[in-house]
C-alpha cells in the first residue's frame, strides 16, 4: 500500500463515544449529525475545546446496568463542521480518520460515555487511499445499478462515475438502508476490496430478497 509521505493523524487513547444506531462513518467518509440530546450537546462542546475527536459506535441489546451494550469496533471521527441553530441544538460533520476497537469502556462522571480506544487493527485507515481492483469496481457498479432500478431510484452517474474508489464504497455502504448488523459487518471489514465485496453481496442478496416478496405479491 502507497502512503503519502505525511505522518498518519494523531487520534486520542480516550475518546467519547456517541452509541447511534444504524449510523456509519468510515475512515475519509462525512457523517452529518444533529445534536440535541442534553449529554451529548456536552459531549460536541467538550470536543471542541480539546482535539475535537468523538467515537461512532452501534449499541446492540443491553447491558446489566440499563445501559445499550456496544459493539467492539466504530470510528473515530473529527468534527469538521460546527454550528450552532436555534434552541442550542448543534449541528456537526465529522470526518471520518480511523475505525478502533473498544479495549476498555471508563468509568466516567461525564454524561456521555468515554471509551479507551485501540487502533492498531486499522493502521491502513490514517495512510493514502488505495485502488480496487478494476473488476471489483466494475461490479460494484453494476451491482449498484440494479439495486437502485430495482427500487425505482434514480441517481447521479456522471457523479458516481468520477468517484475515486474509497469515496465510492464509503457512499454506498453508508447510503444503502442496511440493518445494523449489516452496517457493523462494513465497518469490521480490514481492506477497501473487502468492503466492495461486502456491499456487493449485501446489494445482492437485498434484490434477491426484494425479488422473492414481488413474486409472493
Amino acid at each position: 500500500m502507497e502512503t503519502s509521505g505525511e505522518q498518519p493523524e494523531t487520534l486520542p487513547g480516550v475518546i467519547p463515544v456517541f452509541p447511534l444506531p444504524g449510523a456509519l462513518l468510515l475512515p475519509r467518509a462525512h457523517l452529518p449529525l444533529h445534536i440535541f440530546e442534553p449529554r451529548y450537546l456536552a459531549m460536541v462542546r467538550d470536543a471542541m475545546k480539546g482535539d475535537k475527536v468523538i467515537g461512532m459506535i452501534q449499541p446492540h441489546g443491553m447491558q446489566d446496568d440499563g445501559r445499550p451494550a456496544l459493539y467492539s469496533v466504530g470510528c473515530a471521527g473529527k468534527i469538521d463542521r460546527f454550528e450552532e441553530i436555534e434552541g442550542g441544538r448543534l449541528l456537526i460533520v465529522l470526518r471520518g480518520v480511523s475505525r478502533f476497537r473498544v479495549a476498555e469502556e471508563l468509568s466516567v462522571t461525564t454524561p456521555y460515555r468515554q471509551v479507551k480506544a485501540d487502533y492498531t487493527s486499522f493502521a491502513y485507515d490514517r495512510m493514502s487511499a488505495v485502488q480496487l481492483p478494476s473488476e471489483v469496481r466494475t461490479q460494484l457498479l453494476t451491482q449498484l445499478e440494479h439495486y437502485l432500478q430495482a427500487r425505482t431510484l434514480k441517481a447521479d452517474w456522471e457523479a458516481i462515475h468520477g468517484a475515486d474508489d474509497e469515496m465510492l464504497v464509503n457512499a454506498v455502504c453508508m447510503l444503502c438502508p442496511f440493518d445494523d448488523a449489516e452496517k457493523q459487518a462494513l465497518v469490521e471489514t480490514v481492506s477497501l476490496a473487502e468492503r466492495a465485496e461486502a456491499v456487493i453481496l449485501l446489494m445482492r442478496f437485498a434484490d434477491e430478497a426484494l425479488g422473492s416478496t414481488d413474486k409472493r405479491h
